[in-house]
C-alpha cells in the first residue's frame, strides 16, 4: 500500500536520567525593512536536442547552495515504569522517584537552500517543526552555524532560516510556471545523512514526471498543495534540498515522496519556488503569511456534472456554496456558479481558485469570470482576511425510507436531529443516515450525515419528496446539491450520480 511521505532522517540521541536544562531556540517571527538580495532568472530553459555529456559543472555551482540541517527537539517526560513498584525490583534499582523528570533529545536531519548571500536559507517547514535547536552545516565549511526561524508557513511546508553569514553562494531562482513535463531535474540534499559537514551533497537525476499535484494523502497541515512531481531519486534527508533545472536554477523544494517502504520509487514531490518565494517574501517582511479570503466552497466539474449543469467545458472551479456575509456574497457570486477565471489567471479546478485566492493579500480588490446560466459574467470582489473555522461532527439514525437512489437511506429533519448534528435552521432536505458503499451515490461522494437539499434543480423539503424526485429522474446523471460538513468545513456541493446502469 502506497503511503505519502514527506521526509527527514530522525532518530533519539540518548535519555538522561535526570531533569536536564536545554537552551530553547526561541522561533520569533522577524520583520525586515531590506529585502534580502535573491536572484531570479526568468530566462526559458533550453530544450534543444543536443546531447549532454556531463552536469558536473552545473552541479558543482548550484550544490554549493545545499546546506545540511540539524533540528534538535528536547522531550520531557516522567518515569512510568511498573516494575519500580515491585518491592523485589527496587531491590535492585535503588528508590526510584515517579514524579521524576527524564529528557530525551530527539534529531532530524534534512537539507536547504540558500538563497541570499547574507544568510537567508530556504527549507520545508516539518524540517524545523517544533525544533529547539537548529543547527546549519554548509558545503565545503565544516562549520556549524545556529540558525534562527525567520517565519514558517505550516499550509504551504514553507520555512525560512538565517544565519550570521555574508558571501554566501546563494542559488539563481528560476520560474517554476516555466517548467514543462519531460524537462531533466536534478535533486540536491542530504538523503540518510549520508552527505557530512564540508562534503558535498548527493546529486541525483530525473526528469518532470507531472505538475501541480494536489489532493494527496499527507498526515500534515499542508493546505495548497501544487507539487512538481519527479521521478529524481528522493529519500529521507532530502527534505528541505533543491529541485533545480538543468541550467541549475532552483525550480522547487523537495518534500515528499509516495512510496510503499518509505524508500525512494521514482515518485517524488517539490514546492514549486514560485509558491515558495511568494511565501518567503511574507516570512520575511512581516513574519507571517496573510492570505485573502472569498468565501466559497469550491469543487472540480466532473463529467456528469458537466451535462447535469449543461456545461461546455469541465474547467472551472463550481461554487458548491457561498458563505453569507463574505466578499463573494456581498459581489453577487452564487452557488452553481462557475469561475473560469481569478485576477487574470485562467481557472480549471477548484485547487487553483484555492491556490489563486490564496497568492492575494487581504483587501486585494481582484476581477472575477464566471459562467451562470452558460453566459459569462465579470465582477470585481475585495478580498477579506481568512477568518477562524470551527466545525462539528455527528451521525442520526432511524425511520427512514429507501429511495430511487438504490442503496441510499433518508430521514426528514427534526429540531431534535438538527441539534444533535448542528445542521442550520436555514438548510431544509431530507437527511443521509446511510449509503452502500457499492452504490452509485456512495461512487458520486455522497456520505452518511450529508444533507440532500435539491434534485435535479428541485428543492428537498423531506424524505418523501426526495424518494419522489429521484424516482421521476429520467437523465443519465441524478444531480444533488448536498449540504455536509467535513474537516470544519460546512456548507453545500453538487454531486452527480449514475442513472444509467442497473445497481
Amino acid at each position: 500500500m502506497k503511503q505519502f511521505s514527506r521526509f527527514v532522517s530522525g532518530f533519539i540521541i540518548g535519555v538522561i536520567g535526570v531533569a536536564v536544562c536545554a537552551d530553547a531556540l526561541h522561533s520569533t517571527l522577524w520583520a525586515r525593512e531590506t529585502p534580502p538580495s535573491i536572484t531570479v532568472d526568468n530566462t526559458p530553459i533550453n530544450r534543444s536536442t543536443s546531447i549532454v555529456t556531463s552536469f558536473a559543472p552545473i552541479v558543482k555551482k548550484a550544490a554549493a547552495s545545499v546546506v545540511n540541517i540539524y533540528s534538535t527537539h528536547i522531550v520531557h517526560y516522567h518515569q512510568d515504569n511498573p516494575f519500580f513498584n515491585d518491592p523485589f525490583f527496587r531491590q535492585f534499582f535503588g528508590q526510584q522517584n515517579p514524579n521524576q523528570q527524564l529528557t530525551r533529545r530527539e534529531q532530524t536531519l534534512g537539507s536547504g537552500v540558500i538563497i541570499s548571500p547574507d544568510g537567508y536559507i530556504l527549507t520545508a517547514n516539518h524540517v524545523i517543526a517544533d525544533a529547539d535547536q537548529i543547527k546549519v552545516a554548509l558545503t565545503g565549511n565544516k562549520k556549524e552555524y545556529t540558525a534562527k526561524v525567520v517565519g514558517a508557513d505550516p499550509p504551504t511546508d514553507v520555512a525560512v532560516l538565517k544565519i550570521d553569514e555574508q558571501d554566501l553562494p546563494a542559488i539563481t531562482l528560476g520560474n517554476s510556471d516555466q517548467v514543462e513535463v519531460g524537462d531533466i531535474a536534478l535533486a540536491i540534499g542530504n538523503p540518510f545523512a549520508i552527505s557530512r559537514p564540508g562534503q558535498t551533497p548527493t546529486v541525483t537525476m530525473g526528469i518532470i514526471s507531472a505538475l501541480g499535484r494536489s489532493g494527496l494523502d499527507f498526515d500534515n497541515d499542508v493546505g495548497y498543495e501544487n507539487y512538481i512531481q519527479t521521478d529524481a531519486a528522493i529519500n529521507p534527508g532530502n527534505s528541505g534540498g533543491a529541485l533545480v533545472d538543468a541550467d541549475g536554477r532552483l525550480i522547487g523544494i523537495n518534500a515528499a515522496i509516495a512510496s510503499s517502504s518509505e524508500g525512494n520509487e521514482g515518485i517524488g514531490f517539490a514546492i514549486p519556488i514560485n509558491l515558495a518565494r511568494h511565501v518567503v517574501e511574507r516570512l520575511i517582511h512581516g513574519g507571517k503569511v496573510s492570505r485573502g479570503f472569498l468565501g466559497v466552497i469550491p469543487q472540480d466539474i466532473d463529467p456528469g456534472l458537466e451535462e447535469s449543469l449543461n456545461l461546455t467545458s469541465d474547467n472551472g472551479a463550481l461554487i458548491g456554496d457561498v458563505e453569507s456575509g463574505t466578499p463573494a456574497d456581498k459581489a453577487g457570486l452564487k452557488s452553481g456558479d462557475v469561475i473560469v477565471e481569478f485576477d487574470g489567471q485562467p481557472i480549471t479546478s477548484a485547487n487553483d481558485l484555492r491556490l489563486a485566492v490564496a497568492n492575494c493579500s487581504p483587501d486585494t480588490e481582484v476581477t472575477v469570470k464566471y459562467v451562470r446560466d452558460g453566459k459569462e459574467h465579470t465582477l470585481k470582489v475585495k478580498l477579506a482576511s481568512q477568518p477562524g473555522e470551527e466545525g462539528a461532527q455527528g451521525g442520526g439514525q432511524s425511520n427512514s425510507q429507501t429511495d430511487a437512489l438504490n442503496g441510499v437511506t433518508v430521514q426528514d429533519l427534526d429540531s431534535d436531529i438538527r441539534q444533535q448534528l448542528q445542521i442550520p435552521d436555514d438548510v431544509h432536505g431530507a437527511l443521509v443516515t446511510d449509503v452502500d458503499p457499492d452504490s452509485h451515490a456512495a461512487d458520486a461522494g455522497l456520505q452518511k450525515g450529508d444533507v440532500i437539499v435539491s434534485i435535479d434543480h428541485h428543492p428537498v423539503k423531506n424524505a418523501d419528496e426526495a424518494v419522489n424526485l429521484c424516482n421521476e429522474a429520467k437523465g443519465n446523471y441524478i444531480l444533488l446539491k448536498v449540504w455536509s460538513q467535513e474537516g470544519g468545513v460546512s456548507g453545500t456541493r453538487y454531486i452527480s450520480v449514475d442513472n444509467t446502469k442497473d445497481q
